[in-house]
C-alpha cells in the first residue's frame, strides 16, 4: 500500500511539497496514480466523482471558490473531501482559504501547498504516481547496457551470467545490476532495472570473489538503473533442444505485464557468449529499425519456390 506521507518523502522536495493542514492524515492511501482538478465538481457535478485522486487546486479553482457565498464555499469544498480523498495540493503558492485548511484538519485530509504552475504540478505528480504505485520485483539476472539497449541475461545458477557480464564490460559496455535487479514499471510504460543499494556494482565471479565493476574498470562502466529493452536466456546446450537457426520467429517474455523480446542461447565451451550476446543486441537494434533479415530471406525463398513452380507448369506438355 502506497500512502501520502512515502509520496512526501520521496518526492516532496522535488515538487516543493509544504504540509498546510490534515497532517494527521499523512497515512492515507493513495491507490491511482492520475491526478484530478475539481472543475465542475465544485460547481456541484459530482455524478463521476469518486474522491481517490489527489487533488490540485490552481487560480481558476481558487478564484471560483472565492465568487462564492460564503455558505456556499464551505458546503462545495466539504463535498471534495471523501473518505477515499489522499490529499489536497494548492498551486501557485496561492492563498489557502481558511475554511478549506479548517476543513483538511476535520476530516484528517493533509493539505500541501507548492509554488509550481498547476499543470506542470498534474505531469509531474502524475509521473512520480505511476513510479511509486509500480510494483517492484527481484529477479535472479544480471542487467547489462549495450549499444544503448538493457539487456536483461537470465540462467539457471552456474550458466556463466556474470562471466558473459565481465567479458562485455572488458568490451566496453555497462554494468546496470548483478545477481538481483529490480524491476519495475517507469512511467506507466516500461520497465526499467536497478540493483539493490548494497550490491550496486558489485559481481561475484566464481574463483576470484566479489569484484567492484566502478573501482577495477571505472565509473564510465556502470550506471544505476536502465530501460530493459530484451531479455537473453542463457542455457547449457542441449543436443536434444531444437534451437532456432533462422530467427523467423520473435518470441516474447512477460513480467509485470509488460511483454519484453526474449532469445535463447544455448552456451557451450567453444562458444564466445560476449561475441553472440552482441550481436543479438545489433540485430535487435536493426529489427527495430523495421528491417528483418530472416523475413526478407524468407520472403525471397518463397518467392522462387513459387516462380520455378510456375515455370515447371508452364514447361509441362
Amino acid at each position: 500500500m502506497y500512502l501520502v506521507e512515502q509520496m512526501f518523502t520521496q518526492y516532496g522536495s522535488a515538487l516543493n511539497l509544504v504540509l498546510r493542514g490534515g497532517g494527521d492524515g499523512v497515512c492515507r492511501p493513495i491507490t491511482v496514480p492520475e491526478v484530478q482538478r475539481p472543475g465542475i465538481c465544485l460547481a456541484g457535478q459530482l455524478n463521476n466523482y469518486t474522491g481517490e485522486r489527489i487533488l490540485v487546486l490552481g487560480a481558476s479553482e481558487l478564484n471560483y471558490i472565492a465568487s462564492l457565498e460564503k455558505s456556499v464555499q464551505c458546503a462545495r469544498m466539504s463535498q471534495l473531501l471523501t473518505p477515499s480523498t489522499p490529499a489536497i495540493i494548492i498551486a501557485r503558492d496561492l492563498s489557502i482559504p481558511k475554511d478549506l485548511e479548517g476543513l483538511c484538519n476535520q476530516h484528517s485530509v493533509p493539505l500541501f501547498s507548492t509554488d509550481m504552475q498547476a499543470m506542470d504540478l498534474v505531469d509531474r505528480l502524475t509521473f512520480f504516481l505511476y513510479e511509486g504505485l509500480s510494483e517492484t520485483i527481484a529477479l535472479h539476472a544480471t542487467l547489462i547496457e549495450i549499444f544503448g539497449l538493457g539487456m536483461l541475461i537470465r540462467g539457471n545458477s552456474s550458466v556463466g551470467k556474470s562471466e558473459a557480464a565481465l567479458s562485455l564490460i572488458e568490451r566496453g559496455h555497462r554494468l546496470i545490476a548483478d545477481d538481483v535487479v529490480r524491476v519495475c514499471i517507469k512511467e506507466g510504460e516500461f520497465l526499467e532495472g536497478s540493483g539493490p543499494e548494497l550490491t550496486r556494482h558489485i559481481m561475484e565471479i566464481r574463483g576470484i570473489g566479489i569484484v567492484n565493476i566502478a573501482q577495477l574498470y571505472g565509473s564510465v562502466y556502470v550506471r544505476e538503473a536502465k530501460k530493459i529493452d530484451m531479455i537473453v536466456h542463457l542455457e547449457e546446450w542441449n543436443t536434444r533442444h531444437f534451437y532456432d537457426r533462422i530467427g523467423l520467429d520473435e518470441r516474447m517474455y512477460a513480467i509485470n505485464g509488460r511483454l519484453i523480446p526474449y532469445y535463447t542461447l544455448p552456451v557451450k565451451p567453444s562458444r564466445d557468449m560476449a561475441l553472440l550476446v552482441e550481436t543479438i543486441a545489433r540485430m535487435h537494434r536493426i529489427r527495430f529499425r523495421g528491417q528483418h533479415l530472416q523475413e526478407k530471406i524468407h520472403d525471397q525463398l518463397i518467392k522462387d519456390m513459387l516462380d520455378r513452380y510456375s515455370t515447371m507448369r508452364i514447361a509441362a506438355p
